[in-house]
């Protein structure tokens, strides 16, 4: 018997035994691929942002609801575009005001995507929706303070700009709705409103002599009112003394006329005291240390000041 018909079955079983290797093997990488695969192709969509689905550069659908989506293998493709508000600082611009003199002005809008598709097939990035945006807000605010004096804008209390910044919003969005641009602004604020350099200098003496002016009159009318007090003040106050003076008259009047009553009934009581006190009263007044008096002897007053009293 020859070599070639003898089988060994130690070899045949080590080579099937190769074989189930192989397609296990084979089997567990195409798993593996197929859970890459669909792992790589499942996305999440997160609170505040919008994610959009391409296929073929085209949109295909929009996912705003936070969650786990999917998308087609190959085929199609996922971006985020932001959900929330956002903020864009608008370029410094140079206007006309209405009486031909020029300013600067610096203003931020607040602003959202509305339309996540409309937005793309319009404005393509979100770059160039703001700068669609820009030009539209400087558009309308040149418009709107070119009618607007120079002193009207930067002059608070003589300030006629109103609700411009409303004004102005409600025109933006309607520009930007008219194109469907699939974008709405919040709002748009003015945050800084500068002269050029040379007309600095000018304006700057013009406020400070409008101070001044404002100062002035401020003290003309505090004296004024001043004036006014102090006088009605003096008024009352002559008021208030000529009442009393004429009050204590009234007073005196009758104390004296009491005191003429009380002499007049002590002096009919008794003639010749009543003399007696007036005359030692008089003492009093006329007579001290130094004083000289010549009077004749039977005098009655030097009678009695030398005590004898027949």
């Amino acid at each position: 018997m020859s070599d070639e018909n003898i089988i060994d079955f130690n070899e045949r079983g080590k080579n099937h035994n190769w074989r189930s290797y192989t397609r296990i093997g084979l089997l567990l990488i195409l798993l593996l691929a197929l859970l890459v695969l669909l792992a790589t192709n499942l996305f999440v969509v997160k609170e505040g942002e919008f994610r959009v689905v391409r296929q073929f550069g085209e949109v295909v659908r929009i996912e705003s609801e936070p969650g786990l989506s999917y998308k087609i293998p190959f085929i199609q493709s996922v971006s985020s575009l932001p959900k929330y508000q956002m903020t864009y600082n608008v370029s410094q611009a140079e206007i006309n005001t209405k009486d031909k003199k020029r300013i600067l002005i610096d203003n931020y809008s607040i602003w959202r995507i509305e339309d996540p598709k409309k937005m793309i097939s319009n404005a393509r990035t979100l770059e160039a929706a703001e700068s669609r945006m820009e030009e539209f807000i400087y558009s309308v605010i040149r418009t709107e303070l070119g009618q607007l004096n120079y002193d009207e804008i930067i002059n608070d209390e003589k300030s006629s700009r109103g609700s411009l910044n409303d004004r102005v919003t409600q025109m933006v969005n309607d520009l930007l709705a008219n194109d469907n641009y699939g974008i709405t602004v919040t709002d748009v604020r003015m945050k800084r409103t500068d002269l050029p350099e040379e007309n600095e200098k000018s304006v700057f003496t013009r406020m400070i002599s409008e101070r001044h002016s404002t100062a002035q009159e401020y003290l003309s009318r505090g004296d004024a009112d001043k004036n006014r007090i102090e006088a009605q003040t003096d008024r009352e106050v002559n008021e208030i003394l000529a009442k009393a003076k004429a009050d204590a008259e009234l007073i005196r009047g009758d104390g004296e006329g009491q005191a003429a009553k009380i002499y007049n009934d002590a002096f009919s009581k008794d003639a010749e005291f009543y003399s007696l006190f007036r005359t030692l009263e008089s003492y009093k007044q006329t007579i001290n240390g130094d004083t000289v008096i010549v009077l004749p002897s039977d005098s009655p007053y030097a009678r009695l000041l030398m005590g004898y009293t027949e």
